[in-house]
């Protein structure tokens, strides 16, 4: 009997073009009026969008307004997404004339946890559903932050890109860098409690690493994906995207109207391909269909 595949849409649900954004300067949050086409496409496929929210998103009317609708459809999972430069309790940090935007992992312990149930309670209050899924801004993870989200309950991540590198994306304190996931394999793996949930991350010779993620001119390279995991022993597919990249201007990669339609096309055609062998699910949802996961959590 053939194994059953399922397709987890994971999107980074966060303020307008933070690649852009600077500190000091108003972060925006229009890309809430952008979602519900997306969230269209999904259900057209009878898939399950996990829109992962931080700080500025959950505070936004509009995207509480839509999410609740969704989840009371339950046409979606919401999760928690944390960029630690702005959400409550504020620390100031060391820095210097080129420090980057700050990683919760730069923060002492007793201030990660702080943001974490900050960030848990207000998800919780606003859509009357406490949180157990995460993924960490800019990646960052390690194994204080795993045992902080066990200890608020949290039971899955995917903040891990597998063979990935992000030494190269400074923090906010002089010297700090992000983690280097270099080594990591796309494996399920038990951290501090936390199930992690790598993203889907190809490494070939030719191409290097090739993610499920649009950037405009890598449909062939997702095709090749997702056939290509297919044919895996994994299970699942994660595809990723952040909220922004639906909204033009929203990102460096989709600046104009036509790159949202080319954007859309490119879902079109991986949607209708994954559909084939895949069944929508949510992160959560991914987690209760897999008994092995919540025994070893016992």
């Amino acid at each position: 009997m053939e194994k059953k595949k399922y397709f987890i849409i994971t999107i980074d649900t966060e303020g307008d073009n933070l690649w852009e954004w600077k500190e000091g300067t108003a972060l925006g949050t229009e890309n809430a009026d952008f979602l519900k086409r997306f969230q269209n496409l999904c259900n057209q496929y009878q898939f399950k969008p996990t829109w992962l929210a931080n700080w500025e998103m959950v505070n936004d009317d509009r995207f509480v307004a839509f999410a609740k609708n969704c989840l009371e459809k339950k046409q979606c999972e919401v999760g928690m997404h944390l960029h630690a430069w702005n959400t409550p309790p504020f620390y100031e940090l060391p820095r210097e004339e080129r420090s980057g935007l700050s990683y919760l992992i730069e923060y002492p312990e007793d201030v990660m946890r702080e943001k974490i149930i900050t960030m848990t309670n207000l998800i919780e209050n606003r859509f009357g559903k406490k949180p157990v899924t995460h993924r960490a801004g800019r990646w960052g993870m390690n194994d204080t932050y795993f045992k902080l989200l066990h200890e608020q309950g949290y039971i899955a991540d995917c903040s891990v890109t597998p063979y990935v590198d992000w030494r190269t994306s400074i923090g906010q304190t002089p010297g700090f860098a992000g983690p280097d996931y270099s080594k990591e394999t796309s494996e399920i793996s038990f951290r501090q409690g936390v199930t992690e949930i790598p993203v889907t991350i190809l490494r070939t010779e030719k191409n290097g690493v090739l993610w499920l993620r649009p950037n405009r001119r890598n449909l062939k390279e997702m095709l090749y994906v997702i056939e290509k995991n297919y044919e895996s022993e994994h299970d699942y597919l994660m595809f990723m995207l952040h909220s922004s990249e639906l909204m033009p201007g929203g990102s460096p990669t989709f600046k104009t109207e036509g790159g949202i339609e080319r954007l859309y096309e490119h879902l079109e055609v991986i949607f209708k391909e994954i559909s084939r062998n895949y069944t929508g699910v949510g992160l959560e949802e991914y987690m209760m269909l897999h008994e092995y996961f919540a025994d070893l959590q016992k």
